[in-house]
């Protein structure tokens, strides 16, 4: 098994299955509800937590929630409700959401609020170590102190900007240097400390957590692209710099991020879709056939045509599934083995999941064409099943409901061009179409193959598929 490290540029041999993968995620920041950016990061991240499970491995994951940032107050200010109040609703909001998209979810959520005892100790640690200075009730961090800064974003020191060269640049002894501990502002949350009230600055959160949480050093550190400088860059140095052991991190996986025509989803910039509104219109299923359908390393462009596609795809799974073989002969039999190697050494490859979903579709196809062969074809669909929940699906197949009003009038319409004397009127849409399939048989036994294939045509017209099989016609509807 190997899985690319950004912090080596290249992919690197994966511990054997047996151990347990130690590995922290970055988490939301509740001021607003999540986006499908921030659910392509999760789901990627489950879906890697899901696999290596499925390869042997013990998973101890952990996802932190930054619930005090500017944002937070900002937001919380505006709404007039305190801070806790605000990041309350959107944490709910979260793990609503993490639920609809069948997120198996972290072994823990540690808050900031709640770890700052232990955010406090690095910090007091950093400064004893000669790492960190206090300056005007604020703490930094000596970034020059630190040799390789910069090895994980592969960039000189003078190379770098950072958003952090502005924060509290009078009290600063170098402009690079970033902020451990905010001193508090007048009205805003505020915790004390030895160097006066405040609040922990966004890097050392995640520090601090980790090696609460995980120890020293942990196998997998991951998030967008987008935190790499300067968040993780930091993480780095901070955490090397107080445990004095190296490496923090053993595997650095980032995703690539999700784009809104030329720019990255971002809750800043306004351009996004909530994951809430995207399953207003499709499925779970579908948004995770969407993300994983690319690899996990390179960006993905937010569409509905690829989400609607991505949806059909779902329901022909979901459909396969849930079939039932229509008669138990036996027949070719499906090589399920190879099948079942084929998507490990996909997965292997560095999580390559857009090989593995497209393993499924060949799988699917092959089952759809041994249907009613019998054993061979629901074995076949029972791998489908396993290896598909490995990546989160849940078959679940959503069908919209039954439009009557149309179905009616298709049918009348049908009755009278074939000249069958009837009508649709007053039936409900489940009859009508009984009635239609068993109007569709009586052609196909006369040999009327015209009249029986406008059957099937007008219904598949408005939605309506018919699928033949040993014991009889079964319908689906999917507008």
């Amino acid at each position: 098994m190997k899985v690319f490290d950004t912090l080596s540029g290249k992919k690197e041999d994966f511990p054997p299955p047996g151990r347990e993968i130690r590995m922290y995620v970055c988490g939301v920041t509740p001021y607003s509800h999540s986006h499908i950016g921030h659910a392509m990061s999760y789901i990627i991240f489950d879906t890697v937590q899901r696999y290596l499970e499925f390869r042997g491995y013990k998973v101890r994951y952990i996802q932190n929630i930054t619930d005090i940032d500017d944002k937070i107050i900002d937001r919380s200010g505006r709404e007039g409700i305190s801070t806790e109040e605000l990041a309350d609703t959107y944490i709910r909001s979260f793990f609503e959401d993490m639920e609809a998209l069948n997120i198996k979810g972290a072994c823990k959520y540690p808050k900031a609020t709640e770890e700052i005892p232990q955010i406090l100790e690095v910090i007091s640690g950093l400064i004893d170590r000669g790492y960190a200075y206090p300056a005007g009730g604020s703490v930094y961090f000596k970034v020059r102190q630190v040799s390789d800064y910069g090895k994980l974003s592969h960039r000189k020191l003078e190379q770098m900007v950072s958003t952090e060269c502005g924060l509290g640049s009078e009290d600063k002894e170098d402009p690079m240097d970033f902020v451990l501990w905010k001193a508090s502002k007048p009205g805003e949350p505020a915790w004390p400390s030895p160097w006066g009230e405040g609040r922990p600055g966004w890097h050392i959160e995640c520090s601090a957590m980790s090696l609460k949480y995980l120890g020293e050093s942990i196998d997998i550190h991951g998030g967008g692209q987008d935190l790499i400088f300067p968040h993780h860059e930091n993480e780095i140095a901070q955490s090397e710099s107080f445990t004095g052991q190296k490496p923090f991190v053993r595997y650095w996986m980032h995703n690539g991020l999700l784009q809104m025509g030329e720019e990255k989803m971002s809750k800043s910039i306004g351009n996004l879709v909530t994951i809430k509104e995207a399953l207003e219109k499709h499925s779970p299923d579908a948004i995770r056939i969407f993300v994983l359908g690319s690899h996990y390393r390179s960006p993905l462009t937010y569409s509905e045509e690829t989400l609607e596609a991505a949806e059909k795809g779902a329901q022909r799974l979901g459909q396969t599934v849930s079939h039932t073989a229509a008669s138990t002969k036996s027949g070719e039999k499906i090589d399920v083995e190879s099948y079942r190697q084929k998507f490990v050494q996909a997965m292997d490859d560095d999580f390559n999941t857009a090989q593995a979903i497209a393993l499924l579709f060949d799988l699917t196809r092959e089952i759809n064409r041994n249907d009613g062969r019998g054993f061979e074809a629901e074995e076949a669909r029972s791998l489908l099943k396993e290896l598909g929940e490995v990546i989160g699906l849940t078959f679940k197949v959503t069908a919209e409901p039954l439009d009557s009003g149309l179905i009616a009038r298709v049918g009348t319409s049908i009755y009278e061009e074939l000249k069958l004397g009837e009508t649709a009127t007053g039936k409900q849409a489940e009859e009508i179409i009984t009635d239609l399939i068993s109007v569709r048989d009586k052609m196909r036994q006369a040999r009327k193959w015209q009249q029986a294939d406008l059957v099937r045509d007008r219904l598949a017209g408005i939605g309506i598929t018919l699928k033949d099989t040993s014991e009889g016609t079964v319908w689906r509807y999917k507008r």
